[in-house]
Protein backbone atom coordinates (compact mmCIF):
# COMPACT_ATOMS: atom_id res chain seq x y z
CA UNK A 1 0.00 0.00 0.00
CA UNK A 2 1.33 3.49 -0.82
CA UNK A 3 2.78 5.43 2.08
CA UNK A 4 1.11 8.52 3.46
CA UNK A 5 2.59 11.88 2.61
CA UNK A 6 1.52 14.19 5.40
CA UNK A 7 -1.27 16.75 5.49
CA UNK A 8 -0.91 17.87 1.86
CA UNK A 9 -2.04 14.49 0.60
CA UNK A 10 -0.48 11.74 -1.45
CA UNK A 11 0.96 12.00 -4.94
CA UNK A 12 -0.35 8.83 -6.51
CA UNK A 13 1.23 7.62 -9.73
CA UNK A 14 0.08 4.85 -12.03
CA UNK A 15 3.12 2.78 -11.06
CA UNK A 16 2.31 3.05 -7.36
CA UNK A 17 -1.36 2.24 -7.98
CA UNK A 18 -0.52 -0.89 -9.98
CA UNK A 19 1.77 -2.17 -7.24
CA UNK A 20 -0.93 -1.62 -4.63
CA UNK A 21 -3.51 -3.77 -6.42
CA UNK A 22 -4.31 -6.98 -4.56
CA UNK A 23 -6.16 -10.11 -5.58
CA UNK A 24 -9.20 -11.00 -3.47
CA UNK A 25 -10.00 -14.62 -2.54
CA UNK A 26 -12.71 -14.68 -5.22
CA UNK A 27 -10.28 -13.53 -7.91
CA UNK A 28 -11.09 -9.82 -8.09
CA UNK A 29 -8.59 -6.99 -8.47
CA UNK A 30 -8.86 -4.66 -5.46
CA UNK A 31 -7.12 -1.33 -4.87
CA UNK A 32 -7.23 0.08 -1.34
CA UNK A 33 -6.30 3.75 -0.98
CA UNK A 34 -8.11 4.41 2.29
CA UNK A 35 -6.89 7.12 4.69
CA UNK A 36 -4.18 8.32 2.33
CA UNK A 37 -4.80 12.06 2.61
CA UNK A 38 -6.03 12.17 -1.01
CA UNK A 39 -7.87 15.39 -1.86
CA UNK A 40 -8.42 14.94 -5.63
CA UNK A 41 -9.60 11.81 -7.39
CA UNK A 42 -6.41 10.34 -8.95
CA UNK A 43 -6.62 10.54 -12.74
CA UNK A 44 -4.23 7.64 -13.13
CA UNK A 45 -6.97 5.29 -11.92
CA UNK A 46 -8.75 5.65 -15.26
CA UNK A 47 -5.93 3.64 -16.82
CA UNK A 48 -6.64 0.62 -14.61
CA UNK A 49 -9.12 -1.01 -16.93
CA UNK A 50 -9.28 -4.31 -15.06
CA UNK A 51 -9.99 -2.90 -11.59
CA UNK A 52 -12.98 -4.55 -9.87
CA UNK A 53 -12.93 -2.97 -6.42
CA UNK A 54 -11.80 0.52 -5.39
CA UNK A 55 -11.59 1.80 -1.82
CA UNK A 56 -11.01 5.56 -1.51
CA UNK A 57 -12.64 5.90 1.89
CA UNK A 58 -11.47 8.20 4.71
CA UNK A 59 -9.84 10.77 2.47
CA UNK A 60 -10.73 14.41 1.73
CA UNK A 61 -12.10 14.13 -1.79
CA UNK A 62 -14.59 16.94 -2.47
CA UNK A 63 -15.59 16.11 -6.03
CA UNK A 64 -15.68 13.12 -8.34
CA UNK A 65 -14.55 13.64 -11.95
CA UNK A 66 -17.27 14.02 -14.56
CA UNK A 67 -15.97 10.94 -16.37
CA UNK A 68 -16.14 8.65 -13.33
CA UNK A 69 -18.52 6.53 -15.40
CA UNK A 70 -15.64 5.41 -17.61
CA UNK A 71 -14.44 3.12 -14.77
CA UNK A 72 -16.87 0.56 -16.15
CA UNK A 73 -15.08 -2.48 -14.71
CA UNK A 74 -15.86 -1.47 -11.11
CA UNK A 75 -18.12 -3.75 -9.06
CA UNK A 76 -17.32 -2.27 -5.63
CA UNK A 77 -16.80 1.43 -4.89
CA UNK A 78 -16.19 2.70 -1.36
CA UNK A 79 -16.10 6.49 -0.91
CA UNK A 80 -17.27 6.77 2.68
CA UNK A 81 -15.87 9.50 4.95
CA UNK A 82 -14.88 12.03 2.30
CA UNK A 83 -16.25 15.53 1.61
CA UNK A 84 -18.50 14.90 -1.36
CA UNK A 85 -21.44 17.27 -1.80
CA UNK A 86 -22.71 15.97 -5.13
CA UNK A 87 -22.31 13.13 -7.62
CA UNK A 88 -21.71 13.50 -11.37
CA UNK A 89 -24.34 12.25 -13.79
CA UNK A 90 -21.89 9.78 -15.32
CA UNK A 91 -21.93 7.68 -12.15
CA UNK A 92 -24.96 6.04 -13.72
CA UNK A 93 -22.65 4.50 -16.33
CA UNK A 94 -21.16 2.16 -13.71
CA UNK A 95 -23.71 -0.45 -14.76
CA UNK A 96 -21.83 -3.36 -13.19
CA UNK A 97 -21.60 -1.79 -9.74
CA UNK A 98 -23.03 -4.02 -6.98
CA UNK A 99 -21.74 -2.23 -3.85
CA UNK A 100 -21.66 1.56 -3.39
CA UNK A 101 -20.73 3.20 -0.09
CA UNK A 102 -21.21 6.98 0.09
CA UNK A 103 -21.82 7.31 3.82
CA UNK A 104 -20.35 10.08 5.98
CA UNK A 105 -20.04 12.71 3.28
CA UNK A 106 -21.81 16.03 2.74
CA UNK A 107 -24.30 14.92 0.13
CA UNK A 108 -27.54 16.86 -0.27
CA UNK A 109 -30.60 15.67 -2.16
CA UNK A 110 -30.05 18.19 -4.96
CA UNK A 111 -26.62 16.64 -5.49
CA UNK A 112 -27.98 13.18 -6.33
CA UNK A 113 -28.46 12.74 -10.09
CA UNK A 114 -31.38 10.83 -11.55
CA UNK A 115 -28.81 8.60 -13.26
CA UNK A 116 -28.49 6.68 -9.97
CA UNK A 117 -31.51 4.80 -11.25
CA UNK A 118 -29.30 3.29 -13.95
CA UNK A 119 -27.29 1.27 -11.41
CA UNK A 120 -29.59 -1.70 -11.87
CA UNK A 121 -26.99 -4.22 -10.66
CA UNK A 122 -26.64 -2.47 -7.29
CA UNK A 123 -27.27 -4.75 -4.30
CA UNK A 124 -25.95 -2.71 -1.39
CA UNK A 125 -26.17 1.09 -1.18
CA UNK A 126 -25.06 3.11 1.84
CA UNK A 127 -26.10 6.78 1.93
CA UNK A 128 -26.04 7.17 5.69
CA UNK A 129 -24.59 10.16 7.57
CA UNK A 130 -25.30 12.78 4.91
CA UNK A 131 -27.80 15.65 4.59
CA UNK A 132 -30.46 13.96 2.49
CA UNK A 133 -34.21 14.45 2.83
CA UNK A 134 -35.34 12.93 -0.48
CA UNK A 135 -34.03 10.50 -3.11
CA UNK A 136 -34.39 10.61 -6.90
CA UNK A 137 -37.62 8.84 -7.95
CA UNK A 138 -35.62 7.16 -10.71
CA UNK A 139 -34.13 4.90 -8.05
CA UNK A 140 -37.32 2.84 -8.19
CA UNK A 141 -35.58 0.97 -11.03
CA UNK A 142 -33.03 -0.54 -8.61
CA UNK A 143 -34.77 -3.91 -8.49
CA UNK A 144 -31.60 -5.75 -7.42
CA UNK A 145 -31.17 -3.62 -4.29
CA UNK A 146 -31.07 -5.78 -1.15
CA UNK A 147 -29.75 -3.35 1.47
CA UNK A 148 -29.95 0.43 1.74
CA UNK A 149 -28.60 2.64 4.53
CA UNK A 150 -30.30 6.02 5.03
CA UNK A 151 -29.43 6.52 8.70
CA UNK A 152 -28.36 9.88 10.15
CA UNK A 153 -30.06 11.95 7.45
CA UNK A 154 -32.98 14.40 7.33
CA UNK A 155 -35.77 12.15 6.05
CA UNK A 156 -39.23 13.05 7.32
CA UNK A 157 -40.98 10.61 5.00
CA UNK A 158 -39.90 7.27 3.63
CA UNK A 159 -39.25 7.62 -0.11
CA UNK A 160 -42.31 6.12 -1.77
CA UNK A 161 -40.43 3.92 -4.22
CA UNK A 162 -38.60 2.10 -1.39
CA UNK A 163 -41.77 0.13 -0.61
CA UNK A 164 -41.77 -1.25 -4.13
CA UNK A 165 -38.20 -2.61 -4.10
CA UNK A 166 -39.09 -6.29 -4.16
CA UNK A 167 -35.64 -7.66 -3.23
CA UNK A 168 -34.97 -5.21 -0.41
CA UNK A 169 -34.32 -7.05 2.89
CA UNK A 170 -32.57 -4.39 5.00
CA UNK A 171 -33.47 -0.72 5.44
CA UNK A 172 -31.63 1.38 8.03
CA UNK A 173 -33.24 4.75 8.82
CA UNK A 174 -32.04 5.15 12.39
CA UNK A 175 -31.49 8.64 13.77
CA UNK A 176 -33.57 10.42 11.15
CA UNK A 177 -36.68 12.53 11.94
CA UNK A 178 -38.75 9.63 10.59
CA UNK A 179 -37.32 7.23 13.19
CA UNK A 180 -38.02 9.45 16.22
CA UNK A 181 -40.60 8.28 18.73
CA UNK A 182 -43.22 11.04 18.70
CA UNK A 183 -46.01 9.53 20.79
CA UNK A 184 -48.88 12.08 20.83
CA UNK A 185 -46.70 14.61 19.10
CA UNK A 186 -45.08 15.74 22.32
CA UNK A 187 -42.40 13.13 22.91
CA UNK A 188 -39.37 12.92 20.66
CA UNK A 189 -36.26 10.83 21.02
CA UNK A 190 -33.32 12.94 22.15
CA UNK A 191 -29.95 12.86 20.42
CA UNK A 192 -28.09 11.31 23.33
CA UNK A 193 -30.80 8.90 24.43
CA UNK A 194 -30.33 5.16 24.36
CA UNK A 195 -31.05 3.41 21.05
CA UNK A 196 -34.70 2.56 20.68
CA UNK A 197 -35.84 -1.04 20.70
CA UNK A 198 -37.56 -2.40 17.60
CA UNK A 199 -41.12 -3.41 18.47
CA UNK A 200 -43.38 -5.27 16.06
CA UNK A 201 -47.13 -5.47 16.69
CA UNK A 202 -48.88 -8.64 15.55
CA UNK A 203 -52.13 -10.33 16.43
CA UNK A 204 -51.74 -13.24 18.82
CA UNK A 205 -53.29 -15.59 16.25
CA UNK A 206 -50.23 -15.00 14.05
CA UNK A 207 -47.84 -16.37 16.68
CA UNK A 208 -46.78 -19.96 17.08
CA UNK A 209 -47.37 -21.64 20.44
CA UNK A 210 -43.78 -21.08 21.62
CA UNK A 211 -43.73 -17.37 20.73
CA UNK A 212 -47.19 -16.83 22.19
CA UNK A 213 -46.09 -18.35 25.51
CA UNK A 214 -42.90 -16.26 25.51
CA UNK A 215 -44.86 -13.05 24.95
CA UNK A 216 -47.31 -13.94 27.67
CA UNK A 217 -44.50 -14.68 30.11
CA UNK A 218 -42.87 -11.33 29.36
CA UNK A 219 -46.19 -9.55 29.74
CA UNK A 220 -46.81 -11.19 33.11
CA UNK A 221 -43.28 -10.35 34.19
CA UNK A 222 -43.88 -6.69 33.42
CA UNK A 223 -47.18 -6.70 35.28
CA UNK A 224 -45.58 -8.27 38.34
CA UNK A 225 -42.56 -5.99 38.17
CA UNK A 226 -40.13 -8.90 38.39
CA UNK A 227 -37.60 -10.59 36.16
CA UNK A 228 -35.14 -7.72 35.93
CA UNK A 229 -36.39 -6.83 32.48
CA UNK A 230 -34.82 -3.76 30.85
CA UNK A 231 -38.23 -2.22 30.31
CA UNK A 232 -39.08 -2.70 33.95
CA UNK A 233 -35.89 -0.96 35.00
CA UNK A 234 -36.95 2.09 33.00
CA UNK A 235 -40.55 2.10 34.22
CA UNK A 236 -40.03 1.38 37.91
CA UNK A 237 -39.79 4.49 40.03
CA UNK A 238 -37.55 4.53 43.07
CA UNK A 239 -37.95 6.50 46.27
CA UNK A 240 -35.07 7.70 48.34
CA UNK A 241 -34.97 6.04 51.72
CA UNK A 242 -37.70 3.52 50.91
CA UNK A 243 -36.76 -0.06 51.77
CA UNK A 244 -38.25 -3.03 49.99
CA UNK A 245 -39.56 -5.42 52.69
CA UNK A 246 -38.57 -8.52 50.74
CA UNK A 247 -35.68 -8.70 48.30
CA UNK A 248 -37.52 -11.31 46.24
CA UNK A 249 -40.87 -9.54 46.32
CA UNK A 250 -42.96 -9.93 43.18
CA UNK A 251 -44.51 -6.48 43.45
CA UNK A 252 -42.74 -3.19 42.90
CA UNK A 253 -42.18 -0.33 45.31
CA UNK A 254 -45.33 1.59 44.35
CA UNK A 255 -47.47 -1.28 45.62
CA UNK A 256 -45.48 -1.59 48.85
CA UNK A 257 -45.94 2.11 49.52
CA UNK A 258 -49.70 1.82 48.99
CA UNK A 259 -49.87 -1.17 51.31
CA UNK A 260 -47.88 0.68 53.96
CA UNK A 261 -50.26 3.67 53.83
CA UNK A 262 -53.32 1.44 54.07
CA UNK A 263 -51.83 -0.40 57.02
CA UNK A 264 -51.25 2.87 58.87
CA UNK A 265 -54.83 4.01 58.22
CA UNK A 266 -56.23 0.79 59.66
CA UNK A 267 -54.33 1.37 62.89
Amino acid sequence: MPKKKGAKGTKLTLKIAKKAIQMTPDGRHRLTLSNMGITIFPKCLFKLTNLDELDLSRNSIQKLPDNIGSCSSLRFLDLHSNKLEALPKSIGNLAGLTHLNLSNNRLISAGLPSSLGCLTSLKILNLGMNQLDTLPPSMEALDSLQEIGLFDNLFIHLPEFVRGLRNLTKLNMKRTPLSYVQGDGEEMQKENSEPEEHVYLVHESSLCRTCFKRCKDQEEGLMRGGGGDAYEEKRTRTYKGLLVPNSVATVHQDVWRIRKVEHMQIK
